[in-house]
Parts: structure tokens; sequence; C-alpha cells
């Protein structure tokens, strides 16, 4: 609110004078939720600190045992690798629904219909148990001779089903996403590179895909969150990772439950902490080209209010 000098007696106000300042509004209810949450919060950090429950010398000396330092290690290769395949699928799934031919058509939208139906743990299962049912797999003629034969069962280790299982969910949800990348590119550049005369295979190569990659990364990025939390369903088919690891020691040390519950909870919190930084700076870099100015990073606003406060010292001290 700008307080003004009263008006003359013969016209309006004159220009503000030299004590005449700006005053911010009040917002009494702002202060009272932002007190009412850091009580809240408080309380909460209280009772984890001082909770004996929790056992929190008992977490420091699980943190970085080598038992769970080789799970984490196989929870990263799980995740790396089905991030990879998962993709690659998703672009032949997407293709596939994207394509003229009716075939292609409605396999996919069958595989993507079904996979995302199912829950990923009866996946898991199904593949786990898959040599009951086929003990050997064979590449040949339907209904006539094969010509390759794999033994499945030296075929599909732990780490194999669990890649394999993770990888065919992913890909049912990868597939939707860069469909719709590719939807939200601009009908007048496929338009435009039609008239040109470019090959189908050249527009979406060098037109289409690049521009569907600003909707697609950061998309998919995130569905990496969920693919790391969801590799902890791989205890269920014999697969050590870091929940493996946890559930393990939980049953040979029953009273470290809690607190090896919080070392897994805390290696998750950090990797999906890492998986968001890096989803944050790729959701920069990719709207450089629909942003005039891209938002500052957590880095250069504490920069700038490391300097706003500089400067705001100076002028005090200059008085």
């Amino acid at each position: 609110m700008l307080l003004s000098a009263p008006a003359g007696p013969s016209g309006p106000p004159g220009p503000p004078g030299p004590a005449e300042r700006v005053l911010p509004l009040r917002r009494p209810g702002r202060w009272v939720a932002g007190i009412v949450v850091l009580v809240l919060v408080s309380q909460a950090a209280h009772g984890l600190i001082t909770n004996p429950f929790y056992q929190w010398d008992r977490f420091a000396y699980w943190f970085a045992r080598p038992v769970i330092l080789d799970g984490l290690l196989i929870t990263l290769q799980v995740a790396a690798y089905s991030a990879v395949l998962g993709l690659a699928g998703g672009v032949l799934l997407a293709l596939g629904r994207l394509s003229g031919s009716p075939v292609l058509r409605s396999v996919s939208w069958t595989y993507i219909w079904l996979l995302r139906s199912v829950p990923l743990i009866v996946v898991l299962l199904f593949l786990y148990n898959l040599s009951a049912l086929y003990p050997t797999l064979s590449i040949g003629v339907p209904f006539g001779p094969a010509f390759l034969t794999f033994d499945e069962s030296r075929l599909a280790t732990d780490m194999v089903v669990a890649v394999v299982g993770l990888s065919l969910s992913e890909a049912a949800y990868a597939a939707e996403i860069v469909r719709a990348g590719v939807l939200s590119v601009d009908q007048g550049q496929q338009e435009a590179a039609a008239a040109l005369g470019l090959p189908k295979r050249y527009q979406f190569a060098r037109i289409v895909f690049p521009q569907a990659l600003r909707s697609i990364v950061p998309s998919y990025v995130n569905q990496l969150i969920g693919l790391l939390k969801a590799t902890s369903l791989v205890f269920y088919v014999s697969l050590l990772d870091l929940f493996g690891s946890v559930q393990s020691l939980g049953s040979t040390y029953p009273g470290d439950v809690v607190p090896l519950l919080l070392v897994a909870t805390v290696w998750y919190v950090i990797l999906t902490s890492l998986v968001s930084v890096v989803q944050y700076y790729v959701e920069r870099h990719y709207a450089r080209g629909a942003l005039r100015t891209p938002a500052p990073t957590p880095l250069q606003r504490a920069r700038a209010g490391l300097r706003d406060l500089r400067i705001r010292y100076r002028k005090e001290t200059a008085r």
C-alpha cells in the first residue's frame, strides 16, 4: 500500500515525498500456517530421533555393510538393464501402435493392454516358473522342424528373469510415453517433410523423433523412479537385491528388522533423489525451446539470495 501526500487545496496530490514508503500486505494466515507446519515437523523429527525403537546405532552399523552394498549394486544393475530394454521395447511398441498395419496396431495394443493390466509380481513369478511349462525353447517353422533349441533352465537365471520381467512391464508404460511424445509434435512438421519428398524413415528419425524427445525424456526419467522402487519385487524370484538382502538379514537378525528397513528406506530415498535431480536438469534442458528464459537452478537461486543479502548488508553498514 502506497502512502501519498494529502491533496493540496487547489488540485491533485503532489509527488511522493522522501519519507513515504511502500508497506507490504499483511498475511497473518500464512504465518499461522507456517508455524503450525514447523511445530508438526519438529514433533515428528523429535520422535524419529529420540525413539529408541529405531535403534540408530544398529542402523549406522548396517548402512554400509558389504552385504547391503552388494544388494544395492544388483538393484542398480537390474534397474539400468530394465530401463534401457524397456525404453527400446516401448519405442517399438509405440511405432506399432502408430503404424498403418492393422496387425501391428492390434498386437501392440493387446500387449500394452495386457502388461499394464497384470501386476508386476505376477509377471515375475510366471517367468520364474516358466521352465515348468516350457523346459526347452526352440526357433523354427511353426508346426514344423526346429532349427535352434535352448535349455530354458540354463538361460533363465535369477538376473535374467528379473530383467526380462521388469523390461516387459516397463515397455508397456514406455510405449504410451513415446506415443504421446510423437503425437505432441505438430502435424505440420510431418506434412512439410512429406512435401519435400523425404522418406518416412527419415521423417521420423530426423524430424519427428528429435522433437518428441522434449516430451518423452522428462516423462520417462520420471518413470525410472517407479522402476527403481519396482526392483524391490525381484526378491520374490530369489534375487538378493537391496530389499532382498534386507529381508534375508532380518530373518537372521530378528532384533534388527526395524533398522534394516530404515537402511533400505534411506538407500531408496538416495537413489530416487539422484534420479529426481537428473529429471530436473533434463526437463530444464528440453524446455529451452519453449521458454525464453529457463527457470534458475537451485544453485543459481542460492547464489542470487546470497548476493542480495550481501548488497543489503552493505547498504545497512553504509548508513
